[in-house]
């Protein structure tokens, strides 16, 4: 994507509008987040321009950096990760809230984030957390971007909270997975959603999770035959590390880690019932509040933490979006 479809001078948007002022809303996803570059330089293609942006979870990193100006550098950088560079993001900690305390995922948004407040971004931005005490949907407008998306990734039990405000804050999913209503708050009159998280809870899904151990699996064939063998890999070494902590959970952790029990690993059971979780309320929230154009790229073949698969997840988001752009622009030919 070389021109980000969002990017507007300020002139332009204090200008009279011919058009209706369109929000997007990033849902969020883990490693399916990687679909939004390739929605984002759908957008670009097709010429639609977009003067907000919401964001959860992935969808508030992605979005405040498309709210920068572009992620073309985003995109590089996703295209080099493999299971290796994936790993290093686990700072494992154990501390009492959460395995991993988050460094590195800060580092990755301010390497590709020019400012540092949110009300500097060029696309007005709004991340959306939770707060753990109350229960209540916290839309972030305004101050430090990094903490604000920092707040919105930090999936319960897998990232710290963020102390914030006096609140404690976690991932948004809990509340508003694809934010439509808090895009609306922030003057769209159109909105296009897109929700990373359609079907990918069912039954084929739950027995990939609790596939057997590689040693008493047949050889694995085709294209994600190595993508089966890294997986394996990486979820050994990353078990090694927590096991090596030095901490009160270690001996639990150690029996319930047991390599002969053939159930997912401690990543993949949190990921999952956060994920099933926010499927629902997205189904829900949806309903009531419906965005004017909803973009679901197929993505259930792609686990919580294969953002090696980046160049995938991006060309089905960009397939979807094109799709979703046309149907509604058939519908509406004023747009």
């Amino acid at each position: 994507m070389h021109k980000h479809p969002a990017k507007q001078t300020a002139a332009t948007s204090g200008q009279s509008r011919k058009r209706p002022r369109l929000g997007l809303a990033l849902g969020g996803g883990s490693a399916r987040g990687m679909a939004h570059l390739g929605v984002l330089r759908a957008f670009a293609d097709a010429g639609v321009q977009i003067d907000c942006i919401a964001g959860c979870s992935i969808g508030a990193l992605v979005g405040a950096i498309a709210a920068s100006g572009s992620t073309d550098g985003l995109e590089a950088t996703f295209k080099t990760f493999d299971w290796k560079r994936t790993l290093s993001f686990f700072d494992v900690v154990f501390p009492r809230s959460g395995l991993i305390d988050g460094a590195k995922v800060t580092a990755l948004v301010r390497e590709h984030l020019p400012a540092t407040q949110i009300e500097a971004l060029r696309i007005p931005f709004a991340a959306i957390a939770t707060d753990l005490l109350s229960g209540a949907e916290v839309v972030l407008r305004s101050g430090d971007v990094i903490d604000a998306v920092r707040a919105s990734v930090a999936v319960p039990g897998i990232f710290t909270p963020v102390r914030l405000a006096g609140r404690v804050l976690v991932d948004g999913g809990l509340s508003n997975p694809v934010p439509v209503s808090a895009v609306r708050a922030m003057g769209a009159e159109q909105v296009i959603a897109v929700d990373l998280n359609h079907g990918v809870v069912n039954g084929h899904n739950l027995n990939r999770l609790s596939a057997p151990r590689p040693a008493s699996r047949p050889a694995a064939q085709g294209q994600g035959a190595g993508w089966v063998g890294d997986y394996h890999r990486v979820m050994a070494d990353l078990k090694s590390r927590l096991l090596a902590q030095s901490a009160p959970a270690k001996a639990q952790f150690s029996r319930w880690a047991d390599s002969q029990e053939p159930l997912p690993n401690v990543f993949e059971v949190l990921l999952a019932a956060v994920n099933v979780m926010e499927m629902r309320i997205t189904e829900t929230r949806l309903l009531i509040e419906p965005p004017d154009v909803l973009i679901r790229p197929a993505l259930g073949q792609i686990r919580f933490l294969e953002f090696g698969r980046a160049d995938e997840a991006i060309d089905i988001g960009y397939a979807a979006a094109l799709e979703a752009l046309d149907l509604w622009k058939r519908q509406n030919p004023s747009q």
